[in-house]
Order: structure tokens, then sequence, then C-alpha cells
């Protein structure tokens, strides 16, 4: 199983807004982004401020994705 952020980069083009733009809005930093970019895990607390300045739920910008093969 991994985490995949893929709602999370279709929310901010359905926004207008590049990853630079969030950094600033959710004052969290870019090695953060770049960690979610490569689909590693970040805290609670950075998954909320992003949630805060999106104005949207957890749900909407993460998922978890389960690899069955990875299962076996």
């Amino acid at each position: 199983m991994y985490v995949s952020y893929d709602k999370l980069w279709k929310l901010l083009i359905d926004k207008k807004m590049n990853k630079g733009e969030l950094a600033k809005t959710a004052k969290i930093s870019t090695s953060t982004i770049a960690k979610m970019s490569k689909s590693e895990l970040v805290a609670m607390t950075v998954l909320i401020k992003i949630c805060l300045a999106l104005q949207c739920d957890i749900g909407d910008i993460v998922s978890i994705v389960n690899n069955k093969q990875e299962d076996l």
C-alpha cells in the first residue's frame, strides 16, 4: 500500500494554483511538497494545513492505494 496525492494535484489544477503557491498559502516547506510529489508520507499537521488553505477535507487530497502484488 502507498499514499497517493493525485487528488491534491488535480485540485490544484482546478484552483489554478501551482505547488509553490500551495506551499506559501499553506505555510509548508517546498521540501515537504517534494516529498508529496514522490508519494512519501508527510505529517498529519501538513495535511491539515493544506486542507485549511484549500478549504477541503483530507479525503479530497489524499488516498490510500492498495498494491495487490505487494500484499502477496
